[in-house]
């Protein structure tokens, strides 16, 4: 366990809470039937800065001229390890992952009052979780009823995502690491899912080609519900049925990612199932392709989060005029968003330990200014849901390209590889 990004985020918190604590629990365990539960998945901004995977767990940062880190998480027990595996147990988890303290986890009510007691500021997601603002209170009260000692309880409570939220958006070394290695993953899974498509399987059977590539790579498994879309399904866009038969000369629409150590990587391909782009389907895709390039040529330092956006669109409402669906000035067409039938979504989004990832896009009126380290998706597409006013050449056509994108010093990289360009999906598809 490599605990130093860790560590350094935390010494970073720190440092903003000044005399402050924070508490920062990780997510609970969740049933999903009866007493089977779900796969465990820990809080992001929890593993943001400990990197410890087990539920029942929180961390106290107390700031000030002593700061120090401190773990709650459960206590070693040999009948629970045999039913569910290793704990790392208060002592060891103290050393493997470098926290200052660390206690059992039932210690956390005792403790809290005292470590709260004294500071003028307790951050705390409140109304996050009804059971931790529960738990807070109580230690609150408690703490109160021993001012009388000479330590006040904290007046001030602070939510410490907007703190954490501006860290989590730009990536350190080490995140972009696992981040390459997650979108290395994903994209051979979306390579091996082509090159498996043929007329006559379940989109189900291309979901199960992305999960076997995925988790024999070493990941988690998908990092969001797979979407795969045939045909007009590709119009829906959180299709998540994955049940429908492939037909020939159809195209479908892959929206996957894997999940490597707490982070996402997201990746859309459109491609015929048939290996083979028709006419029409070429002419989509070409358009859905530049509006990405130029998407990505848009992506620098200082730019607003939104000229990305803005740029793809100038692309996909020319694009929509030379199909015949739109007619008018270009800039007329955009200002009145009139490509928004066939083009609803916004270019991308934050990506990292969420798909959706922490950060703000605005500050106030103003667009956030991209810098280097942050990572983000770029996702254009076109749209043609069947219906009388859709020209029947293009009814059910659904393209979307995405890829994932760190800002760098002078520009963008593009760091998925799964094939992109027409040729390069044909290449892949093609069996000989």
């Amino acid at each position: 366990m490599n605990n130093a990004p860790f560590s350094a985020r935390r010494r970073a918190l720190l440092e903003m809470l000044g005399d402050g604590v924070a508490i920062v629990p990780t997510a609970p365990e969740r049933l999903r039937n009866r007493d089977s539960h779900y796969p465990y998945r820990f809080d992001s901004y929890f593993w943001h800065l400990s990197g410890f995977p087990e539920p029942e767990a929180a961390l106290v940062l107390v700031g000030g001229d002593s700061p120090r880190s401190i773990l709650f998480c459960r206590e070693k027990n040999a009948e629970r390890e045999t039913w569910e595996g290793f704990r790392h147990g208060p002592d060891t988890a103290r050393e493997v992952f470098g926290f200052d303290e660390a206690y059992a986890f039932g210690e956390l009510e005792r403790r809290l009052p005292e470590l709260i007691a004294g500071r003028p500021a307790l951050w705390h997601a409140l109304g996050y979780d009804a059971e931790w603002d529960a738990r807070v209170i109580a230690a609150l009260n408690r703490a109160r009823v021993e001012a009388r000692s000479g330590r006040r309880a904290p007046e001030l409570i602070r939510d410490p995502r907007a703190v954490l939220d501006r860290m989590r958006l730009v990536k350190d070394r080490h995140e972009l690491e696992t981040m390459r290695r997650a979108a290395a993953i994903a994209s051979a899974g979306h390579l091996r899912a082509m090159r498996a498509c043929r007329p006559g399987l379940a989109e189900y059977q291309l979901e199960a080609e992305l999960s076997h590539e995925f988790r024999r790579r070493g990941a988690a498994g998908h990092a969001f519900p797979p979407i795969v879309a045939g045909g007009d399904k590709a119009c829906v866009l959180h299709y998540v049925g994955n049940d429908q038969p492939l037909a020939d000369r159809a195209l479908v629409l892959i929206d996957a990612g894997c999940e490597l150590d707490g982070y996402a990587a997201d990746i859309t391909r459109t491609f015929p199932v048939n290996g083979e782009f028709g006419a029409v389907q070429r002419d989509v895709y070409q358009i859905v392709l530049a509006a990405q390039a130029a998407a990505v040529a848009a992506i620098r330092p200082g730019a607003p989060f939104i000229a990305y956006h803005d740029a793809a669109v100038r692309v996909l409402a020319q694009g929509l005029a030379d199909l015949g669906l739109l007619a008018g000035d270009l800039d007329g067409l955009i200002e009145s968003e009139a490509y928004k039938p066939f083009y609803m979504h916004r270019t991308g989004h934050w990506l990292g330990l969420d798909v959706h990832d922490a950060g703000d896009y605005k500050n106030g009126d103003d667009w956030t200014a991209l810098v280097p380290g942050m990572t983000l998706t770029v996702e254009p597409g076109l749209y043609f849901r069947p219906g009388p006013d859709i020209p029947e050449h293009l009814r059910g056509i659904g393209v979307r390209i995405e890829d994932d994108v760190v800002v760098t010093g002078d520009g963008a990289e593009v760091y998925t590889s799964a094939p992109r360009t027409v040729a390069g999906i044909e290449e892949a598809m093609r069996r000989d």
